[in-house]
């Protein structure tokens, strides 16, 4: 866990429950099978997001998923995804847009944890990264530079946005989880000034 949301005195909620990989037969959105309203999906999404703040500062590598190697987009956010939530993402960012499990989500609605999509060569969901709050996101942006933390309202962004999706163990949070909701906005709101 960083040590700047631990001297803020922000404690992560204990990991989600593995929900297996999504790609693999998760519930589809309005399936009546997908997850209901619940208080864990408040800790789930904060688990993703100091998750993926601890990787502030890797390398983005070309096809890199850990680590060791350094990440490309879809190899953070399918890391992330798996070490903090137990889903497994596709490989691909225009497969993670498309994956089963995945619900589509406004941009008006996005809430920590979220997966957000842009067009970035020229194609749909070429490039994606995870919402982190306050009109940010985190990604591992190209060749040469780091994971980092960018604001989605600039213009390049703005523009270049092509949806968002929410997991299935995040659903909760949009639908009422109370208290815990915000558990993932406190911890992405303690970390956001030191991440400029």
């Amino acid at each position: 866990m960083s040590a700047f949301l631990v001297e803020r005195g922000w404690s992560p909620p204990p990991p989600a429950p593995p929900t297996g990989p999504v790609f693999q037969g998760g519930p589809a959105a309005g399936d009546p099978q997908a997850p209901d309203a619940s208080p864990a999906a408040g800790d789930a999404a904060a688990q993703a997001v100091v998750t993926a703040m601890s990787f502030l500062g890797v390398n983005y590598r070309r096809g890199g998923s850990s680590i060791d190697e350094g990440f490309d987009c879809s190899g953070f956010t399918r890391h992330v995804f798996d070490a903090a939530l137990g889903v497994g993402l596709p490989r691909r960012a225009e497969e993670q847009a498309r994956a089963p499990g995945l619900v589509p989500v406004p941009r008006s609605e996005l809430r920590p944890g979220d997966l957000v999509f842009f067009n970035t060569l020229r194609r749909a969901f070429s490039h994606v990264g995870i919402y982190v709050g306050e009109g940010k996101f985190i990604h591992a942006p190209r060749s040469g530079a780091q994971v980092r933390i960018e604001d989605m309202r600039i213009s390049y962004w703005s523009q270049r946005f092509n949806g968002a999706r929410r997991a299935q163990v995040l659903v909760a949070s949009s639908r009422g989880g109370g208290d815990k909701a915000s558990a993932a906005q406190q911890a992405a709101e303690a970390a956001l000034p030191l991440a400029h």
